[in-house]
Protein backbone atom coordinates (compact mmCIF):
# COMPACT_ATOMS: atom_id res chain seq x y z
CA UNK A 1 0.00 0.00 0.00
CA UNK A 2 1.48 3.38 -1.00
CA UNK A 3 2.48 5.97 1.57
CA UNK A 4 0.09 8.48 0.06
CA UNK A 5 -0.79 11.63 1.95
CA UNK A 6 -3.21 14.36 0.87
CA UNK A 7 -1.44 17.48 -0.34
CA UNK A 8 -3.78 19.73 1.61
CA UNK A 9 -6.07 19.24 4.58
CA UNK A 10 -9.11 21.25 5.57
CA UNK A 11 -8.58 20.36 9.24
CA UNK A 12 -6.58 23.04 11.10
CA UNK A 13 -3.68 21.70 13.11
CA UNK A 14 -0.79 23.08 15.14
CA UNK A 15 2.50 24.04 13.56
CA UNK A 16 5.27 21.38 13.62
CA UNK A 17 6.67 20.86 17.11
CA UNK A 18 10.22 21.56 15.94
CA UNK A 19 9.19 25.14 15.05
CA UNK A 20 7.62 25.92 18.40
CA UNK A 21 9.24 27.71 21.29
CA UNK A 22 10.83 26.11 24.33
CA UNK A 23 7.72 27.04 26.31
CA UNK A 24 5.56 24.74 24.18
CA UNK A 25 7.78 21.75 24.90
CA UNK A 26 7.71 22.68 28.59
CA UNK A 27 3.89 22.73 28.55
CA UNK A 28 3.88 19.31 26.90
CA UNK A 29 6.12 17.95 29.65
CA UNK A 30 3.91 19.57 32.29
CA UNK A 31 0.82 17.95 30.74
CA UNK A 32 2.49 14.54 30.76
CA UNK A 33 3.71 14.99 34.33
CA UNK A 34 0.33 16.01 35.73
CA UNK A 35 -1.72 13.32 34.03
CA UNK A 36 0.69 10.44 34.50
CA UNK A 37 1.50 11.33 38.11
CA UNK A 38 -2.18 11.62 38.87
CA UNK A 39 -3.14 8.29 37.31
CA UNK A 40 0.01 6.16 37.36
CA UNK A 41 1.83 6.72 40.63
CA UNK A 42 5.00 4.78 41.40
CA UNK A 43 8.70 5.48 41.04
CA UNK A 44 9.75 2.30 39.30
CA UNK A 45 6.66 1.01 37.50
CA UNK A 46 7.19 2.27 33.96
CA UNK A 47 5.65 1.25 30.68
CA UNK A 48 7.45 -2.10 30.59
CA UNK A 49 9.68 -2.34 33.68
CA UNK A 50 12.45 -4.88 33.35
CA UNK A 51 11.87 -8.23 35.06
CA UNK A 52 15.25 -8.01 36.76
CA UNK A 53 17.97 -10.58 37.22
CA UNK A 54 17.97 -11.19 40.98
CA UNK A 55 16.27 -14.49 41.82
CA UNK A 56 13.15 -14.41 43.96
CA UNK A 57 10.65 -17.01 45.14
CA UNK A 58 8.95 -19.59 42.94
CA UNK A 59 5.28 -19.96 42.09
CA UNK A 60 3.19 -22.26 39.94
CA UNK A 61 3.33 -21.80 36.19
CA UNK A 62 0.43 -19.91 34.59
CA UNK A 63 -0.44 -19.69 30.90
CA UNK A 64 1.51 -16.83 29.36
CA UNK A 65 4.56 -17.12 31.65
CA UNK A 66 7.99 -17.06 30.06
CA UNK A 67 9.21 -20.67 29.87
CA UNK A 68 12.79 -19.42 30.14
CA UNK A 69 12.07 -18.71 33.81
CA UNK A 70 11.05 -22.27 34.64
CA UNK A 71 12.32 -23.41 38.03
CA UNK A 72 13.22 -26.98 37.15
CA UNK A 73 14.41 -28.14 40.62
CA UNK A 74 11.11 -27.07 42.23
CA UNK A 75 9.17 -28.51 39.29
CA UNK A 76 10.93 -31.87 39.75
CA UNK A 77 10.28 -31.95 43.52
CA UNK A 78 6.61 -30.99 43.32
CA UNK A 79 5.80 -32.56 39.89
CA UNK A 80 3.99 -29.29 39.17
CA UNK A 81 5.46 -26.71 36.77
CA UNK A 82 6.91 -23.72 38.63
CA UNK A 83 8.53 -20.50 37.45
CA UNK A 84 11.12 -18.43 39.26
CA UNK A 85 10.15 -14.87 40.06
CA UNK A 86 12.79 -12.19 39.74
CA UNK A 87 13.32 -8.97 41.64
CA UNK A 88 13.15 -5.95 39.36
CA UNK A 89 16.39 -4.04 38.91
CA UNK A 90 16.24 -0.58 40.43
CA UNK A 91 18.34 1.05 37.75
CA UNK A 92 16.73 0.52 34.38
CA UNK A 93 18.16 1.47 31.00
CA UNK A 94 15.62 2.48 28.37
CA UNK A 95 16.33 3.10 24.70
CA UNK A 96 14.02 4.84 22.25
CA UNK A 97 14.10 4.13 18.51
CA UNK A 98 12.24 7.05 16.93
CA UNK A 99 11.24 6.98 13.28
CA UNK A 100 11.12 10.56 11.93
CA UNK A 101 11.10 9.69 8.25
CA UNK A 102 9.12 11.79 5.78
CA UNK A 103 5.95 9.72 6.17
CA UNK A 104 5.68 10.96 9.77
CA UNK A 105 5.40 14.59 8.64
CA UNK A 106 1.69 14.19 7.98
CA UNK A 107 -1.55 14.46 9.89
CA UNK A 108 -5.20 15.27 9.33
CA UNK A 109 -6.34 15.03 12.94
CA UNK A 110 -5.47 17.19 15.92
CA UNK A 111 -1.77 16.35 15.64
CA UNK A 112 0.86 15.60 13.06
CA UNK A 113 2.25 12.09 13.34
CA UNK A 114 5.70 13.44 14.21
CA UNK A 115 4.13 15.43 17.07
CA UNK A 116 2.66 12.23 18.46
CA UNK A 117 6.12 10.62 18.21
CA UNK A 118 7.67 13.45 20.25
CA UNK A 119 4.79 13.39 22.74
CA UNK A 120 5.14 9.63 23.21
CA UNK A 121 8.88 10.09 23.77
CA UNK A 122 8.10 12.69 26.46
CA UNK A 123 5.69 10.33 28.22
CA UNK A 124 8.10 7.40 28.13
CA UNK A 125 10.92 9.60 29.39
CA UNK A 126 8.79 10.74 32.32
CA UNK A 127 7.86 7.17 33.21
CA UNK A 128 11.42 5.82 33.16
CA UNK A 129 13.78 8.62 34.18
CA UNK A 130 13.22 8.36 37.94
CA UNK A 131 15.41 6.55 40.44
CA UNK A 132 18.65 6.96 38.52
CA UNK A 133 17.32 5.20 35.42
CA UNK A 134 19.05 6.06 32.17
CA UNK A 135 17.40 6.83 28.85
CA UNK A 136 18.88 7.22 25.38
CA UNK A 137 17.59 7.37 21.83
CA UNK A 138 18.37 6.56 18.23
CA UNK A 139 16.63 8.67 15.58
CA UNK A 140 16.08 7.81 11.94
CA UNK A 141 15.27 10.45 9.31
CA UNK A 142 15.26 10.69 5.54
CA UNK A 143 18.25 11.19 3.28
CA UNK A 144 19.23 14.68 4.48
CA UNK A 145 21.84 15.37 7.16
CA UNK A 146 20.26 16.63 10.41
CA UNK A 147 21.81 19.71 11.95
CA UNK A 148 23.63 18.97 15.24
CA UNK A 149 22.22 20.59 18.37
CA UNK A 150 24.14 22.54 20.97
CA UNK A 151 24.33 19.68 23.46
CA UNK A 152 24.07 16.60 21.26
CA UNK A 153 26.21 15.88 18.23
CA UNK A 154 24.99 13.77 15.32
CA UNK A 155 27.20 10.96 14.09
CA UNK A 156 28.13 10.70 10.40
CA UNK A 157 25.32 9.35 8.18
CA UNK A 158 25.06 5.58 8.20
CA UNK A 159 25.45 3.75 4.89
CA UNK A 160 22.25 3.14 2.96
CA UNK A 161 19.07 5.21 2.84
CA UNK A 162 18.30 7.61 5.63
CA UNK A 163 20.36 9.19 8.41
CA UNK A 164 20.69 7.56 11.83
CA UNK A 165 21.58 9.56 14.95
CA UNK A 166 22.47 8.15 18.37
CA UNK A 167 21.91 10.12 21.58
CA UNK A 168 23.74 8.41 24.47
CA UNK A 169 21.84 7.09 27.48
CA UNK A 170 22.13 9.32 30.52
CA UNK A 171 20.37 9.69 33.86
CA UNK A 172 18.78 12.73 35.44
CA UNK A 173 15.89 15.00 34.56
CA UNK A 174 18.13 17.71 33.11
CA UNK A 175 19.69 15.22 30.71
CA UNK A 176 16.24 13.85 29.84
CA UNK A 177 15.01 17.35 28.98
CA UNK A 178 18.02 17.85 26.74
CA UNK A 179 17.23 14.55 25.04
CA UNK A 180 13.64 15.66 24.34
CA UNK A 181 14.83 19.00 22.96
CA UNK A 182 17.19 17.19 20.62
CA UNK A 183 14.38 14.88 19.47
CA UNK A 184 11.92 17.73 18.92
CA UNK A 185 14.54 19.73 17.04
CA UNK A 186 15.47 16.96 14.62
CA UNK A 187 14.34 18.05 11.14
CA UNK A 188 12.48 15.61 8.93
CA UNK A 189 14.37 15.13 5.67
CA UNK A 190 12.99 14.03 2.29
CA UNK A 191 13.74 10.52 1.12
CA UNK A 192 13.19 7.07 2.54
CA UNK A 193 14.35 5.97 5.95
CA UNK A 194 15.45 2.49 6.98
CA UNK A 195 13.42 1.26 9.96
CA UNK A 196 15.27 -2.05 10.03
CA UNK A 197 18.64 -0.29 10.35
CA UNK A 198 17.19 1.98 13.02
CA UNK A 199 16.07 -0.98 15.16
CA UNK A 200 19.37 -2.73 14.53
CA UNK A 201 21.16 0.21 16.18
CA UNK A 202 19.62 -0.95 19.47
CA UNK A 203 21.15 -4.40 18.99
CA UNK A 204 24.68 -3.11 18.40
CA UNK A 205 26.58 -2.88 20.58
CA UNK A 206 24.93 -5.43 22.92
CA UNK A 207 23.63 -3.84 26.12
CA UNK A 208 22.46 -5.19 29.44
CA UNK A 209 18.83 -6.22 29.63
CA UNK A 210 16.45 -3.26 29.69
CA UNK A 211 13.54 -1.69 27.83
CA UNK A 212 13.49 -0.85 24.12
CA UNK A 213 10.70 1.32 22.71
CA UNK A 214 10.24 1.61 18.93
CA UNK A 215 8.00 4.49 17.79
CA UNK A 216 7.04 4.50 14.11
CA UNK A 217 4.15 4.23 11.67
CA UNK A 218 5.68 0.87 10.56
CA UNK A 219 4.76 1.57 6.93
CA UNK A 220 8.06 0.12 5.78
CA UNK A 221 7.78 -3.49 4.54
CA UNK A 222 7.52 -5.85 7.52
CA UNK A 223 10.34 -8.03 6.21
CA UNK A 224 12.66 -5.01 6.60
CA UNK A 225 12.18 -4.60 10.36
CA UNK A 226 10.61 -7.81 11.72
CA UNK A 227 13.88 -9.73 12.08
CA UNK A 228 15.71 -6.91 13.96
CA UNK A 229 12.64 -6.64 16.22
CA UNK A 230 12.78 -10.37 17.02
CA UNK A 231 16.49 -10.09 17.71
CA UNK A 232 15.87 -7.12 20.00
CA UNK A 233 13.26 -9.08 21.98
CA UNK A 234 15.78 -11.80 22.86
CA UNK A 235 17.57 -9.46 25.24
CA UNK A 236 15.11 -6.67 26.04
CA UNK A 237 11.47 -5.99 26.83
CA UNK A 238 10.17 -4.38 23.66
CA UNK A 239 7.31 -1.91 23.24
CA UNK A 240 6.20 -0.97 19.73
CA UNK A 241 4.21 2.27 19.47
CA UNK A 242 2.42 2.50 16.13
CA UNK A 243 1.38 6.03 15.08
CA UNK A 244 -1.64 6.14 12.77
CA UNK A 245 -3.59 8.89 11.03
CA UNK A 246 -7.29 8.28 10.17
CA UNK A 247 -6.70 9.08 6.47
CA UNK A 248 -4.33 6.11 6.37
CA UNK A 249 -7.26 3.84 7.28
CA UNK A 250 -10.00 5.24 5.06
CA UNK A 251 -10.56 7.95 2.46
CA UNK A 252 -13.20 10.67 2.76
CA UNK A 253 -15.67 11.35 -0.06
CA UNK A 254 -14.27 14.70 -1.25
CA UNK A 255 -14.12 14.21 -5.02
CA UNK A 256 -10.74 14.39 -6.76
CA UNK A 257 -8.04 14.35 -4.08
CA UNK A 258 -4.37 15.01 -4.96
CA UNK A 259 -2.09 12.79 -2.87
CA UNK A 260 1.67 12.65 -2.65
CA UNK A 261 4.15 10.07 -1.39
CA UNK A 262 6.15 12.11 1.16
CA UNK A 263 9.21 9.89 0.77
CA UNK A 264 9.43 9.74 -3.03
CA UNK A 265 7.56 12.91 -4.00
CA UNK A 266 5.29 11.06 -6.45
CA UNK A 267 1.99 12.87 -7.01
CA UNK A 268 -1.31 11.19 -7.90
CA UNK A 269 -4.93 12.25 -8.20
CA UNK A 270 -7.52 9.95 -6.64
CA UNK A 271 -11.27 10.04 -7.33
CA UNK A 272 -12.61 9.55 -3.84
CA UNK A 273 -16.23 9.82 -4.98
CA UNK A 274 -16.00 6.20 -6.17
CA UNK A 275 -17.35 4.06 -3.29
CA UNK A 276 -15.62 0.95 -4.64
CA UNK A 277 -12.26 2.71 -4.56
CA UNK A 278 -12.85 3.82 -0.96
CA UNK A 279 -13.82 0.28 -0.01
CA UNK A 280 -10.73 -1.20 -1.65
CA UNK A 281 -8.58 1.41 0.08
CA UNK A 282 -10.09 0.58 3.49
CA UNK A 283 -9.65 -3.16 2.90
CA UNK A 284 -6.03 -2.70 1.81
CA UNK A 285 -5.35 -0.48 4.83
CA UNK A 286 -6.91 -3.04 7.20
CA UNK A 287 -4.84 -5.81 5.63
CA UNK A 288 -1.69 -3.72 5.97
CA UNK A 289 -2.36 -3.04 9.66
CA UNK A 290 -3.07 -6.73 10.21
CA UNK A 291 0.33 -7.60 8.73
CA UNK A 292 1.99 -5.03 11.01
CA UNK A 293 0.19 -6.39 14.07
CA UNK A 294 1.08 -9.98 13.21
CA UNK A 295 4.75 -9.07 12.69
CA UNK A 296 4.90 -7.29 16.06
CA UNK A 297 3.22 -10.20 17.84
CA UNK A 298 5.62 -12.58 16.13
CA UNK A 299 8.50 -10.50 17.44
CA UNK A 300 7.12 -10.73 20.98
CA UNK A 301 6.68 -6.96 21.32
CA UNK A 302 3.94 -5.24 23.27
CA UNK A 303 1.86 -3.21 20.81
CA UNK A 304 0.37 0.23 21.47
CA UNK A 305 -1.44 2.16 18.72
CA UNK A 306 -1.72 5.95 18.98
CA UNK A 307 -3.87 7.99 16.59
CA UNK A 308 -3.56 11.63 15.60
CA UNK A 309 -7.29 12.21 16.08
CA UNK A 310 -7.53 10.81 19.62
CA UNK A 311 -6.23 11.61 23.08
CA UNK A 312 -2.87 9.84 22.82
CA UNK A 313 -2.11 10.37 26.52
CA UNK A 314 -5.34 8.67 27.61
CA UNK A 315 -4.60 5.73 25.29
CA UNK A 316 -1.13 5.45 26.82
CA UNK A 317 -2.51 5.53 30.37
CA UNK A 318 -4.98 2.75 29.52
CA UNK A 319 -2.18 0.69 28.01
CA UNK A 320 0.06 1.05 31.06
CA UNK A 321 -2.84 0.18 33.37
CA UNK A 322 -3.60 -2.95 31.31
CA UNK A 323 0.08 -3.98 31.44
CA UNK A 324 0.15 -3.62 35.21
CA UNK A 325 -3.08 -5.57 35.56
CA UNK A 326 -1.64 -8.37 33.43
CA UNK A 327 1.52 -8.52 35.57
CA UNK A 328 -0.44 -8.74 38.80
CA UNK A 329 -2.22 -11.77 37.35
CA UNK A 330 1.11 -13.41 36.62
CA UNK A 331 1.10 -13.04 32.84
CA UNK A 332 3.84 -11.51 30.76
CA UNK A 333 1.66 -9.90 28.11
Amino acid sequence: MARAAPVTSSTPRPAPLADRSEAVLSRLQLLVTRKLDGMLQGDYAGLLPGPGSEAGESREYRPGDDVRRMDWPVTARTTTPHVRRTVADRELETWLALDLSASLDFGTGQWLKREVVVAAAAAITHLTVRGGNRIGAVIGTGGGVPAPTRRWRARPPAPGPGVLTRLPARSGRKEAQGLLRAIAGTPIQPGRGDLGALVEMLNRPPRRRGVAVVVSDFLAPAEQWSRPMRKLRVRHDVLAIEVVDPRELELPDVGVLPVVDPESGELHEVQTADPRLRQRYAEAAAAQRAVIGAALRGAGAAHLRLRTDRDWLLDMVRFVAAQRHARTRGTTR
